[in-house]
């Protein structure tokens, strides 16, 4: 039960880093002109739903978090 705290910092930790990363590549590569990507407006709201993207960093989040948790439990 020691190790819960730990794993909530490295988890939280992860997380941030994982939104710095895609808001800066968003920022470097316009995030909605990714393939994958759908696009609605409608009178002043606009709906962006990277769908692709998603499943992509779904995928790599996946990994990393794997390869943490057997980290952890050596």
């Amino acid at each position: 039960m020691d190790d819960f705290p730990k794993l909530l910092i490295v988890l939280g930790i992860g997380l941030v880093l994982a939104g710095v990363i895609w808001w800066g590549l968003s920022r470097l590569f316009g995030g909605e002109q990714l393939p994958g990507t759908f696009t609605f407006q409608r009178g002043g709201f606009t709906c962006i739903v990277p769908v692709v993207a998603s499943i992509i960093l779904s995928i790599v989040l996946t990994v990393v978090l794997n390869l943490i948790l057997r980290a952890l439990n050596k």
